[in-house]
């Protein structure tokens, strides 16, 4: 068996032609969504990341603003951004990119929830939690997207998500539980025993750890669809969770490549 690409760079160029004509018939209205982002310091993963997401803007006609601040900034400087942020009624959304190396829930809480886009705002995970109408975590929403994009049933299904970070593994177990999705999910994490015995009974495997082939092929149920979000360093490249030699055993799988978050 050759696992089927779950191609992420196809679905995205259709998501962008799809939002380019939302975004058209909203300035027809007199209505210009802003995008804005706070990075602090220059980790150059971070600085990618913030990169993409303007040249992305640029490409659907949203108007961006990049806000960044020198390393070592304080906690009361990058919330003063976030402050001045929520009080631009041109900013509609925006974003603090992570890692700050501050006080992270700090930052997330002074977030207007409404201009939240990364949907990580605690009224917003709460509203999650409580199956309420709220901007939802990105990462996350793009997994269950792409497997949407390519017919990967869902409903039903039985899905391990592994890594419990608060981009990614926690709320995306939460969304895949919802009446619209009605998937089984099983979270698990760099401390479960035997995690193998988990993964084999899957029908959908998420992997967002960050460790480099933590996912191999004989943890995987011939046919499954597997998802690699993890994101590592393994000899100065970016390195993800899956090994290669899962794409002979899965029906569906993402390139072994960056680009799905942490």
């Amino acid at each position: 068996m050759t696992a089927t690409m779950l191609d992420g760079k196809a679905v995205h160029a259709t998501i962008q032609d799809e939002l380019r004509s939302r975004v058209e018939a909203l300035a027809e209205r007199g209505v210009v969504p802003g995008l804005a982002t706070v990075l602090v310091g220059d980790d150059p993963a971070s600085r990618w990341y913030v990169g993409a997401k303007h040249k992305d803007c640029a490409q659907i006609g949203v108007t961006s603003v990049r806000r960044e601040l020198p390393a070592g900034s304080s906690l009361e400087e990058v919330l003063a951004v976030v402050d001045e942020l929520n009080d631009d009624p041109g900013v509609t959304a925006f974003l603090v990119q992570q890692p700050t190396g501050l006080d992270e829930f700090a930052i997330l809480s002074r977030v207007d929830p409404a201009k939240d886009v990364d949907g990580l705002h605690p009224t917003n995970l709460g509203a999650l939690v409580m199956n309420e109408p709220a901007p939802l975590p990105c990462t996350p929403v793009g997994c269950v997207e792409l497997l949407r994009r390519y017919d990967v049933p869902i409903a039903g299904a039985e899905v391990v998500v592994v890594g419990r970070g608060l981009t990614v593994g926690r709320p995306l177990g939460l969304i895949l539980t919802r009446r619209s999705e009605n998937a089984t999910v099983t979270l698990c994490h760099t401390g479960t025993r035997d995690l193998a015995a988990h993964t084999r009974r899957a029908d959908i495997v998420v992997s967002a750890a960050g460790v480099p082939d933590m996912i191999t092929p004989d943890m995987v149920k011939p046919g499954a669809a597997v998802l690699d979000v993890g994101v590592a360093r393994r000899g100065g490249k970016i390195a993800g969770d899956i090994h290669p030699g899962v794409a002979e055993v899965a029906g569906w799988l993402t390139p072994n490549r960056v680009g799905w978050g942490r």
